[in-house]
């Protein structure tokens, strides 16, 4: 039997919403990256003359009424049918009840497997039989898997299945059913869908999860794509990652420890940007940027958070144009670069200042004047307090509440300031 390639995607979520984005956010590239990332996709399959592509569902992301979506989808279908790819998929939670999916019509050559039970479809040419189950509903919580048909013999058997498996931090546990259920049941490889983080639960038989094709948001890091099976005289002989996205979704931390200042900090926020860069390969970065680390850099980098966002993001856009890279948020978690131990030993005024601080809690003794000071502040303007709205640290103060981080950030400018006075 001669060997051939196969493609398993997973999760496109075309068109998926975006949520959260600011104003200075590339919005339409952004947008878009779902349909790059497939265009990607299809670019691959003719590139490296696959015999066939599975999809292990949620084709879309929702019920989505804007036509120009599904026309998308089939477009790139037809890419790949016209190249004599045969294309084999099915719906999960996310396109189960989408109109589109159930009113476009697929072209020739590709095929949506049914929902109200297990399909096969053959590929005689290869000795190939694909089986799998769409999702009726999006909420599907009996093991799917279990009523898909016995393997067919002396043939590769390939199950799609869009599932949770065990169990995934935050994924729904649609579908569940355990490795064993799976590497029992005879197939040569199960094809899953469902979990954005591409994972090899078995390779004998081989179980892989592929990843989504696109990362949608910062909780979705790292390079994305679809996995490309190798099979020669019948069985599944190499699987391997292929990177697709369009869009590259990261989140930085920088080593700030011993940075004597703000510049040098900014310094290794450049570098860190830059290696990052290099790993994206030439796609938008959108990163989550993190400075941690005890520094003397802290009491500068902290006083003004504001100011310090915005500090990184000149760097970013010193680093590479606004094509490149994009910052979706910035946190300054440093610390004083301070030895709390010596200070907190000192018999003197310093000595019990810092002792002090460090027992301060959310009491009376603190919540009462920062709630007196805040309710001043925001009577000197009219609708100061609505403008800044219920979540502002000022309003949360007034109410005698005080946000634990704004509590840490205060006592770490103290005692940065105290280490600083120590040392004069």
């Amino acid at each position: 039997m001669t060997g051939f390639r196969f493609l398993h995607a997973a999760d496109l979520h075309l068109d998926s919403p975006l949520r959260g984005l600011e104003a200075d956010a590339p919005a339409q590239r952004i947008r878009g990256a779902t349909k790059e990332a497939l265009a990607n996709l299809v670019d691959l399959a003719i590139r490296e003359r696959v015999a066939f592509v599975v999809v292990a569902g949620d084709l879309y992301d929702g019920d989505w009424q804007d036509w120009r979506t599904g026309q998308a989808l089939v477009a790139a279908f037809a890419r790949l049918t016209r190249a004599g790819i045969r294309l084999v998929a099915i719906r999960g939670n996310h396109d189960a009840e989408s109109v589109l999916t159930r009113s476009l019509r697929l072209p020739d050559g590709a095929t949506l497997l049914p929902a109200d039970r297990p399909g096969s479809v053959e590929l005689p040419e290869f000795g190939v039989h694909v089986h799998g189950q769409s999702f009726a509903t999006r909420d599907v919580t009996e093991n799917l898997a279990r009523a898909y048909p016995a393997p067919v013999p002396g043939r590769l058997n390939i199950g799609l299945l869009h599932t949770a498996a065990t169990g995934r931090d935050g994924h729904a546990l649609y579908a569940p059913c355990s490795i064993d259920d799976l590497a029992r049941h005879g197939y040569d490889y199960w094809a899953l869908g469902h979990i954005h983080q591409r994972e090899e639960l078995l390779t004998a038989p081989w179980i892989v999860f592929p990843g989504n094709l696109q990362g949608r948001h910062v909780n979705e890091c790292g390079a994305k794509g679809a996995t490309l099976v190798t099979v020669r005289e019948g069985r599944v002989a190499a699987v391997e990652h292929r990177t697709l996205d369009a869009v590259r979704w990261a989140r930085i931390e920088v080593d700030c420890a011993g940075a004597p200042d703000e510049d040098a900090a900014l310094d290794r926020v450049r570098d860190a940007l830059g290696n990052a860069l290099d790993a994206a390969e030439g796609r938008l970065l959108a990163a989550r940027v993190t400075l941690r680390g005890a520094c003397g850099a802290h009491a500068a980098l902290s006083r003004d958070p504001a100011a310090a966002r915005e500090q990184v993001r000149a760097t970013a856009q010193n680093t590479a144009g606004a094509d490149s890279l994009w910052i979706e948020s910035v946190r300054v978690a440093t610390e004083p670069a301070v030895d709390l131990d010596a200070l907190r030993a000192r018999p003197d005024a310093v000595g019990r200042l810092v002792r002090a601080i460090e027992s301060l809690g959310e009491t009376d003794a603190v919540t009462g004047p920062v709630r007196d000071y805040a309710t001043h502040m925001l009577t000197r303007a009219t609708g100061l307090r609505d403008a800044l709205g219920d979540g502002h640290p000022a309003v949360q103060a007034a109410a005698g509440r005080l946000p634990p981080e704004l509590l840490r950030r205060a006592r770490d400018l103290l005692l940065a300031r105290l280490g600083q006075v120590a040392g004069e």
